[in-house]
């Protein structure tokens, strides 16, 4: 308990910069933790969303049946509107006269694209913000110690005898903006690190679902 209270004490004795680094920091590292979360959740549906959509879409249901099935949902995302956007460009190009099966197949592919495009994006949402509080808040943090610091050791300039009790004060207080710095930073990029790599495996899967999804159609057209 005394450790808690002496830390606070140096914390509400810092220098105002010091004191504006560290809040900077805490305020940081709460959007970070909000932002961690709200990501975690958000690839935990996409993942349960293709694995739904995958058992479905691969259960032998007719095509038509399953656009049907999507497009009454509110809102469709991931692997969902991948589909919908690839067969919905299909039968509409398949209505032409005189369409090209090629044609219609490549129109498809373009729409799927595009759609592959917007979840991607919309799975990489908030991943910079980790990014740049991963990599920036040690800094940040830095310039908190080496004001502290620096303050510390000019006011050593009055005095004839310095002694380890008059700077410990003023160090312990720019070491702490430091830690909040690494505190803010390690759980940013270790949450980036392995939400990219989540990301990742999804855009593959995506990616993949596209191209089987493709061939599907390509024989459709040439039907």
């Amino acid at each position: 308990m005394t450790t808690d209270l002496s830390v606070l004490q140096l914390v509400l004795d810092a220098s105002i910069p010091v004191q504006l680094v560290m809040l900077l920091l805490l305020a940081v590292s709460l959007a970070s933790w909000t932002m961690i979360f709200l990501k975690r959740s958000a690839l935990k549906g996409a993942r349960r969303s293709a694995d739904e959509f995958e058992q479905r879409f691969w259960s032998g249901n007719d095509l038509t049946a399953l656009y049907n099935q999507v497009t009454r949902r509110q809102e469709m995302s991931g692997l969902e509107a991948i589909f919908e956007a690839g067969f919905k460009e299909f039968v509409r190009l398949r209505k032409q006269s005189g369409a090209e099966p090629m044609a219609v197949l490549e129109g498809a592919q373009r729409s799927m694209r595009v759609a592959l495009g917007r979840e991607v994006d919309a799975l990489e949402v908030h991943l910079s913000f980790l990014a740049t509080v991963g990599s920036t808040s040690p800094y940040v943090g830095l310039f908190g110690t080496v004001w502290g610091i620096m303050n510390s050791f000019r006011s050593l300039g009055n005095v004839h005898q310095a002694t380890l009790a008059m700077v410990a004060p003023g160090i312990a207080e720019a070491l702490i903006a430091t830690a909040m710095g690494l505190f803010a930073a390690i759980p940013a990029v270790i949450a980036y690190n392995g939400f990219a790599n989540d990301v990742e495996r999804l855009h593959n899967r995506y990616d993949a679902f596209l191209e089987e999804f493709s061939t599907i159609l390509q024989r459709q057209a040439h039907s």
